[in-house]
Order: structure tokens, then sequence, then C-alpha cells
């Protein structure tokens, strides 16, 4: 088959039609050829540190000491909850969320935290349990008092409210024993992710209703 039988094409490069000489051609003449082959050199390169990107980055993830694969998993996990729980009043003294931000706002980080009924302390297995979190003032969470009625420790208060939302069964499941937990970096960056997602999920809702 000879050139002339070939239909006409595109050039890839400057658009103007022209007649191949064989039906591999996709260039009409050596100057757009030398800048396709220059474009698919640039393609391989960044091609190639795209690659060499997600290497290193897999390699540090690899390497990174457990405790700071616990630090990032708790930070997503941690928003996560302030955010489920941005409408309800604080877990431990009940006070309305208004009432926290005029009062407590200007605190470093904002007003809120995520505070564990059953601390990661004393009990590391239910640090990732959503029923174990609840999103707190940080008067609350720094052990202040002075917001629970008469005597009654935050803790005290804390474990009231808890029953009240998710129920005296799951709460008393909370207090009972449990199997030690023992994350490898692959689990708890799983778990970053995990509730990396649900937070961007409830950001995403909440900027839908032009709440954010």
């Amino acid at each position: 088959m000879t050139a002339r039988q070939l239909k006409p094409k595109s050039c890839r490069i400057c658009k103007a039609g022209f007649t191949p000489y064989s039906s591999t051609q996709i260039v009409c003449g050596v100057k757009c050829a030398l800048e396709w082959n220059r474009r698919q050199d640039e393609k391989g390169r960044l091609k190639r540190e795209k690659a060499q990107r997600a290497k290193d980055k897999a390699w540090k993830q690899a390497n990174k000491p457990l405790r700071k694969c616990v630090q990032e998993a708790q930070a997503e996990f941690n928003r996560y909850i302030r955010l489920r729980d941005r409408f309800e009043n604080c877990i431990s003294c009940d006070r309305p969320p208004h009432e926290i931000d005029s009062e407590q706002g200007w605190k470093p980080g904002g007003a809120w935290d995520c505070g564990h009924y059953l601390t990661v302390g004393s009990h590391p297995e239910l640090r990732f349990n959503e029923d174990n979190a609840g999103r707190q003032c940080k008067a609350c969470n720094g052990g202040a008092g002075r917001f629970s009625r008469k005597s009654r420790t935050v803790n005290q208060e804390y474990r009231e409210n808890l029953v009240k939302r998710i129920g005296l069964e799951r709460v008393e499941w909370l207090e009972g024993p449990h199997e030690p937990a023992k994350y490898t970096p692959e689990q708890l960056a799983e778990i970053r992710e995990k509730y990396r997602l649900k937070a961007k999920e409830l950001e995403n809702y909440d900027h839908e209703q032009g709440m954010g």
C-alpha cells in the first residue's frame, strides 16, 4: 500500500491535515516529530517522578514510628467526633454550643475537644471507638468540675449523658473487659484515612447547606 492510498490525517502537534506515508505516521513532518518526541519524553519523566513519589511515600509510611501513626490516626478520629457532635451539647456539662463557644472560643484550638469517656491511657483499645468519644468543651476535658451539678464529677456527668445518648447497655459494654489493642502501621493508616473521609463528608454537607 502506498502513501497515496492512505487516508488523510490531522497532525497530533500542529493539527494540520496531511497524507501519511505509513499507517503509523501521526505527525506531518520532522519539526512536529521532534516536538512529539519531546512531549513523550516529558510525559515519561513526569510518570517516573510520580512513581518515585508514591514509592517514597510508601517507604515513609512503612518506616514511620508507631507513636506517630497513632497520633495521626487519633487526630483524624478526634476531628470527626467534633464534627459529628457539632450540634450537640457538651457531653459532660450539657451546656449548648452557643454558650460554650461564647465563653471558651478564645482558647487555642477553639472551645471544643474530643473527650473520651474511658481514657486512651487506661483503655487504649477504645481510643477509636465512636461510642467512647464525644464532643466535650475544653473546660470539662481539662477536668474542671465547676460546671458539674453539686459535687458530681465531670466523668459522672459524662456517663449520665452518654447513657441518654447511646443507652445503658452500650455504656456497660464499654466499661466491660476488652482485648488489648495492638495496631500495626497499616491498620492505623486505614483508620486515619477512614476518619479523614468521614470528616470531609460532614464538612462538605455543611458547605452544601450553607453552614460553613
